[in-house]
């Protein structure tokens, strides 16, 4: 579920000052058409799915199975989890895997287990989807990028300069974004024009930055950072990333407005420009339920990293952004 209130985005969605609101058109991409479908066939691609049990890395995996793509026989699991066989099952199209998780510091049968997968798929056609832990993100790039295995990165934090040094060292395929879902990252475009047309158009108005996540989220929000940086061109206000303010317990959240339902699995945000004089406030809200809308957009990302593997022929990192102008999203 996702509910967008006092949206302040002047090229995607409603400029709203204290109850006035003026509708502007919605960012247009440059692709000939927004909505090309991917024609590449993708019925030998294996996606390795590496972070179950956790409940992202799961729904993203339930989504591939939904999106129609095959799940590799082995996948990643973090070191304190016992090496187990889980069945993967999509609820909404009935279809089933069996995966066995390996832990990653065993590292001897990981390897063999990995060799195998490349093996047995054949060149571009094993690729990997991480939603694992933030400590591991640089690591996991690297050992990627060692077995040429493409991969989505889900997984917010780490080092992200070094993670995008290291893929373009490698000339690595990957998709890289701080976040998966294509409605917010659309609103994320928008702000850029925004701020790429009107830099300074807040000078003097102070920012605020508030975002809750379920308590097992060790990281600020990607997404709230992303935003931050394009914030700053908007204004003046010396707001920096270390700023934000993080939401980790079942009672601010709570008062934050998140249902009780969700305090498990949600992403709220909130972003304010409040004038000087404290008359005139601007904000935007992206409220996510549930992880369905960020797993859906990791599966259609995977689809777009597939179809590139067959007409790239150098390695390339691209971001959420080039999966929607290509129209990859179903």
């Amino acid at each position: 579920m996702i509910r967008f209130a006092q949206v302040a985005i002047l090229s995607s969605a409603l400029l709203v000052a204290k109850g006035f609101v003026i509708p502007t058109p919605f960012r247009r991409s440059s692709t000939s058409s927004s909505m090309l479908k991917m024609s590449a066939d993708l019925s030998d691609v294996q996606v390795m799915v590496n972070g179950m049990p956790g409940p992202m890395a799961t729904a993203a995996a339930e989504a591939c199975l939904r999106k129609g793509l095959k799940l590799a026989p082995v996948a990643m699991t973090g070191p304190a989890i016992e090496p187990c066989t889980i069945t993967v099952k999509d609820a909404v199209s009935g279809v089933s895997a069996d995966v066995k998780l390996v832990p990653a510091d065993q590292k001897d049968e990981m390897n063999a287990a990995v060799d195998g997968l490349v093996s047995a798929a054949g060149e571009h056609n094993l690729l990997a989807i991480d939603f694992t832990h933030p400590s591991a993100v640089n690591g996991n790039a690297i050992y990627y990028a060692e077995k040429n295995i493409p991969f989505v990165m889900g997984t917010t934090g780490g080092d992200r300069e070094q993670l995008m040094k290291d893929m373009e060292d490698a000339k690595h395929f990957s998709v890289i974004a701080p976040n998966m879902a294509k409605q917010i990252v659309a609103l994320q475009a928008g702000l850029e024009d925004l701020a790429a047309k009107f830099p300074g158009a807040f000078d003097g108005y102070k920012i605020r930055v508030v975002e809750s996540h379920q308590k097992t989220k060790a990281d600020t929000s990607g997404t709230a950072k992303a935003v931050v940086e394009t914030l700053k061109g908007l204004s003046d206000d010396e707001f920096e990333v270390k700023d934000i303010e993080k939401i980790r317990t079942d009672e601010e959240a709570l008062a934050f407005r998140v249902p009780e339902e969700h305090l498990n699995g949600h992403a709220y945000h909130r972003y304010t420009f409040t004038s000087p004089d404290g008359t005139v406030e601007f904000a935007l809200e992206h409220n996510v339920c549930d992880r369905t809308v960020y797993a859906e957009g990791t599966a259609d990302a995977v689809k777009f990293l597939a179809s590139k593997l067959r007409t790239e022929k150098e390695g390339k990192i691209f971001n959420m952004i080039d999966v929607l102008e290509a129209g990859a999203l179903e």
